[in-house]
């Protein structure tokens, strides 16, 4: 008998809590998984005494199923995914919908998008951020894919996101793959966040000689102004936690980060898009760089660095850290946000730029006040080519420039390294500069290359090229792409 609103496939953690949410939000629910047991232990656990229902086949799953269907796939990335919807397509109809919440990669949903729509399934890639607690109390959601799904799924979808100021952190994103895009970017800024934080924490501890309470004690302080966050949050939390012998836990966990790819797509994505994402590159890098460890630890006895030792007022530089980070974070999102607009350009996509910082504000892991004033900019200007000329973000970086650039000096004098915090300055330092090197770069191109270059005495658009050594010809290569 048909009696359920939704179905969803995968029984991991983000799935289980997904659809408790939807069961405490009034909707029946379905459930499968490859892996049937995991089925009845669910049952037989979190889901007992509800109304969600178990099935162990793909058939009887999809039989439990109202029309139009709703299925939610809720596994890994790639192939699985692929997979599932081959054993899915045989027992849906027209008009059903299938629902990837997984972390796609968005090229995959514009696919699937297509495929589907062939078959006359409608297709959702939604991005679906917050962790294990977002996803039982309210994950930002965010959904692209077949624009005629959307009402179908719309109520489920807003009813167990979260909210913020009464809003959900939920709205329909864009055509194909650009759900997927836009959580994409999203782990990317949260992969720079975390970098950033790591580097203000690492230059408190070796550069200001802070124990862990203290360290926590800034971090929380910090997460009182303008840097209110999730991740600044849960980093005093993380500061103040204390193993069984009364370390902190943190000094005992292997300094070799993972990464699941995401960040990785992102600083692809914004290479085959021409966009100097130069600060989450850097985040992902090093990461890549943690990974070494015992690499690392051999340069560690061979390499020298800086010997000195910090001087001056410890509270002092914590302040200039606190402007190090906020600009740092303003350039993350400003970088974000360019390579969403470049992603938009080139797909079609009619972004709402303000719409995704509204579904950023409650939910997901890079939730913060911040969020709010980057709403505020593109609900005053829609079509604004870039934060940093926003009145409120462009002031904001001019009062916190001069302690950023001491951080940055200072952790060069002491050999503390700081990617995200000197990469981000240097392109904050690049983009404000009308002239750049890069005319020595087009002549070096020219002249071992015949590539050409551009005049700035000339109209945009034409192409010379110079004999520079006198016996090399007059025959050019082809011009070249900005």
């Amino acid at each position: 008998m048909s009696q359920a609103d939704i179905g969803l496939i995968g029984l991991a953690v983000m799935g289980q809590n997904l659809v408790l949410n939807m069961n405490d939000h009034g909707f029946s629910v379905a459930v499968f998984n490859r892996t049937t047991a995991k089925v009845d232990e669910f049952m037989a656990g979190p889901a007992k005494g509800t109304k969600i229902i178990g099935a162990h086949s793909i058939e009887e799953f999809t039989g439990l199923l109202k029309k139009p269907r709703r299925v939610m796939l809720m596994v890994k990335a790639g192939p699985v995914v692929d997979s599932f919807i081959d054993l899915l397509l045989p027992h849906l109809e027209r008009g059903d919908i299938l629902i990837d919440g997984g972390n796609s990669l968005y090229a995959d949903t514009d696919r699937r998008t297509r495929a589907t729509a062939e078959k006359g399934i409608l297709f959702v890639g939604a991005g679906i951020s917050g962790g294990e607690e977002g996803a039982r109390q309210g994950p930002s959601i965010m959904p692209g894919g077949n624009p005629e799904a959307w009402p179908l799924v719309k109520d489920i979808f807003q009813s167990i996101a979260a909210r913020v100021d009464g809003a959900p952190c939920c709205d329909w994103v864009g055509e194909g793959g650009a759900g997927h895009f836009v959580k994409m970017v999203h782990n990317g800024i949260e992969y720079g966040d975390m970098q950033l934080i790591c580097e203000a924490y690492d230059f408190m501890r070796r550069g200001l000689g802070l124990n862990h309470e203290a360290m926590g004690a800034v971090f929380a302080r910090w997460n009182q102004g303008v840097l209110d966050s999730y991740l600044i949050g849960i980093t005093a939390d993380i500061l103040g936690f204390k193993d069984e012998d009364g370390v902190p836990l943190v000094e005992k966990i292997l300094d070799a980060a993972g990464q699941k790819g995401t960040g990785k797509w992102t600083g692809i994505n914004a290479l085959d898009l021409g966009i100097p994402l130069t600060l989450i590159g850097e985040a992902v890098f090093a990461r890549c760089l943690s990974a070494m460890k015992e690499e690392r630890g051999k340069a560690a006895e061979l390499l020298e660095g800086p010997q000195a030792s910090f001087t001056g007022e410890a509270d002092e530089f914590v302040g200039y850290l606190r402007d190090a980070l906020y600009a740092s974070k303003i350039i993350s999102y400003a970088q974000g946000y360019m390579l969403m607009r470049e992603a938009a350009e080139n797909h079609g996509w009619n972004l709402n730029y303000g719409g995704i910082a509204l579904m950023w504000r409650g939910g997901c892991i890079i939730r913060s006040v911040f969020l709010d004033n980057i709403k505020q900019a593109y609900v005053k200007n829609p079509g604004l080519e870039n934060l940093l000329f926003d009145d409120f973000f462009r002031q904001a970086i001019h009062a916190a420039q001069a302690g950023w650039r001491k951080v940055v000096i200072r952790a060069i004098e002491l050999g503390i390294p700081t990617p995200a915090f000197s990469s981000a300055l240097a392109y904050y330092d690049g983009y404000r500069s009308e002239k750049l090197p890069a005319n020595l770069l087009q002549a070096q191109r020219d002249y071992f290359g015949a590539h050409t270059y551009e005049r700035i005495d000339r109209p945009r658009g034409e192409f010379f090229h110079t004999d520079w050594t006198g016996h090399g010809g007059k025959v050019s290569s082809s011009t070249y792409g900005v």
